[in-house]
């Protein structure tokens, strides 16, 4: 599967009259590494910067740097080191899986407290821990997707695990097949699914930083289905979390404490919103299958991007995707979120015909013009 990445770009719009542009299913020009603002994390207080004895070096030097606040510029050698910095850590915060209608999908009936089935209570939410760790000096990461069980209030077995997920990019134990990051924290990541059944499915990860607030993240996964070279969107999970503090391996939990709720019941983006003309600045990388799996997003020209409701899924939180077809056989594979009114940032992944990356663009966009 060839595959491309956008990158993440904040748009905006501004009013004006409509016209039509060129296909979305644009393709990815690869120029030289962009520089980028990166807003340092708060100040951590003295009481939640403790550092006890079992911290690594690279764990004391992750919590100095949260600690003391940081922005520093990235260059070609040091965009991973600094994409490390603002990725790893305990990300804490709520998951929900989606049909790929936008519909939200209850939890399973086993694991849902008497309590609520007793109230008929829908519960479609898992809290969730993200302990994530990225090596600042090699091309490795690892993170745990932690589902914790659902409780009725602030109760003590709220850290009751469900289940773990993990996840390797990097060394003998990767189970990724293209990943393309950002310095900010951002990324996306290939994940095939070994499962049995007639069709190939693919996990395709979006993480996007909020720009405004560097503890603050969504990652949007599309759960992808090939059939007969063609990709369809099969179902949607949608994770909101916070960085709660540096890595210590899930060992700590935010429970009552988590600055988010539950969700997925919860309004989805409007349609009005996000229909119209978005502009703004691109980084791209590109895979050809003679480079590579893990690419740094590169600067590219500004973008123009053109959205009509024709396949895009609404989804709470201000997100929205898409799986799209394009005219000579690729597929376009969109997320974005709309962290402020009028700005947004999107990703996008161009896929082959045969289900392999391309490319991957990110686009941080302001709205030219709404359709009305």
């Amino acid at each position: 599967m060839a595959l491309a990445f956008n990158g993440v770009i904040p748009q905006t719009r501004a009013l004006g009259t409509s016209r039509r542009l060129s296909s979305p299913c644009h393709k990815a020009s690869h120029t030289q590494f962009p520089t980028w603002v990166s807003l340092p994390k708060k100040r951590i207080s003295s009481s939640s910067a403790k550092i006890d004895s079992t911290l690594s070096d690279v764990e004391f030097n992750q919590l100095q740097d949260h600690a003391n606040g940081f922005s520093p510029t990235p260059t070609s050698t040091g965009a991973w080191a600094e994409f490390a910095k603002n990725v790893s850590g305990e990300w804490d915060g709520f998951g929900a899986d989606f049909s790929n209608e936008g519909d939200p999908i209850e939890l399973p009936e086993r694991v849902v407290p008497e309590a609520f089935r007793e109230w008929e209570v829908k519960v479609f939410d898992w809290q969730t821990q993200c302990p994530t760790l990225a090596h600042p000096e090699e091309l490795l990461l690892s993170y745990k997707l932690i589902k914790l069980l659902p409780t009725v209030g602030c109760e003590a077995d709220a850290a009751t695990r469900f289940s773990i997920d993990e996840r390797n990019v990097g060394g003998p134990n990767s189970g990724v097949s293209a990943f393309t990051y950002q310095p900010s924290g951002s990324y996306v990541a290939v994940w095939p699914i070994d499962e049995k059944g007639p069709h190939k499915l693919l996990e395709l990860e979006h993480c996007l930083i909020n720009p405004e607030d560097r503890e603050s993240r969504v990652r949007i996964i599309q759960i992808v289905r090939v059939e007969n070279e063609k990709m369809v969107l099969h179902s949607v999970r949608v994770f909101v979390e916070q960085w709660y503090g540096p890595f210590r391996n899930g060992d700590q939990l935010g429970g009552c404490s988590i600055r988010d709720s539950a969700f997925a019941s919860t309004s989805a983006l409007k349609a009005s919103e996000l229909i119209g003309v978005w502009q703004g600045p691109a980084t791209v990388a590109k895979f050809d299958g003679s480079q590579d799996f893990l690419q740094l997003l590169l600067d590219d020209s500004d973008r123009k991007l053109e959205r009509d409701e024709r396949d895009i899924v609404l989804l709470p939180k201000q997100l929205w995707c898409s799986v799209k077809a394009c005219k000579d056989g690729d597929t376009l594979c969109e997320v974005g979120w709309l962290f402020n009114h009028g700005h947004a940032i999107t990703s996008e992944c161009t896929f082959s015909s045969k289900a392999t990356l391309k490319a991957s663009l990110f686009v941080q966009a302001i709205v030219d013009y709404w359709f009305s």
